[in-house]
């Protein structure tokens, strides 16, 4: 409102940077608020938001050309599986010097890296936007918002998912992968593909809109109770791993 009614062109910035960031970083933060025993600190948390998902953006501009020729619904599994792998190593890339055991850990900072890299992405569409729509300001601030709004219910669950199962699996000294984990990139590659590939295959049934909103709930649903049944048991792994009051004595 304060750009449309001032015309000041220097609010156009701030307005796809807090339009890009504002969601992802409410989503980890009441991740982390929530975390029980996990002994993850904020200023590990902030850098695998940042750096993580720079990592992971970057690791997916160097990786998609190699793997995804051209857009098209054949290719959204390509994309998933690219992008999945890209920030899950931007999870690696922040916890290799860490305890890695602990799954509550791996969810928190999978979701961060996931978020970082949703938060960068949103501010790269939000600059195609303004350049194909030759400067439209409503363009690219319809991008920026619609884009934070849905970011909950990808980039961020998807590798929370994925991360955590890696941590469970993990043992101190090193990162372990095991048919689970492999499961666990699959299914969230799979989730990634259905979001961007599903409403393409839903449009010519039931409509462009109705395809896209069904692709969200369905999509949405499936990642959030998947994540719900994972922070579930990194609870309870947490609680079972406090010292009995006969060893605290």
């Amino acid at each position: 409102m304060a750009l449309l009614l001032t015309g000041n062109p220097n609010l156009f910035p701030s307005l796809v940077i807090v339009g890009s960031f504002t969601v992802p970083v409410a989503y980890v933060a009441f991740l982390y608020e929530r975390r029980q025993f996990s002994r993850l600190k904020m200023p590990t948390v902030s850098l695998a938001f940042l750096y993580g998902g720079l990592v992971a953006i970057i690791a997916t501009s160097f990786l998609g050309p190699l793997f995804i020729i051209r857009y098209n619904p054949g290719e959204t599994l390509a994309v998933g599986l690219v992008e999945e792998f890209a920030k899950i190593l931007g999870v690696v890339m922040i916890s290799r010097h860490r305890r890695h055991d602990q799954e509550m850990d791996g969810l928190i900072l999978g979701a961060a890296v996931g978020m970082g890299f949703a938060a960068l992405e949103s501010t790269g569409y939000a600059f195609t936007s303004f350049l194909m729509s030759s400067g439209s300001i409503s363009a690219t601030v319809e991008v920026t918002l619609f884009r934070g709004l849905l970011s909950p219910l990808g980039h961020g669950t998807w590798t929370a998912i994925l991360a955590s199962v890696l941590f469970r699996e993990s043992k101190d000294c090193c990162f372990r992968i095991n048919l689970h984990v492999i499961g666990a990139y699959l299914f969230v590659s799979v989730l990634h593909a259905m979001w961007n590939g599903l409403s393409l295959v839903l449009t010519p049934v039931i409509g462009l809109e109705l395809g896209a909103i069904t692709t969200w709930v369905v999509v949405g649903f499936i990642g959030l109770y998947v994540l719900g049944a994972r922070w579930r048991e990194a609870v309870r792994l947490q609680i079972a791993a406090l010292p009995t009051e006969t060893e605290a004595r």
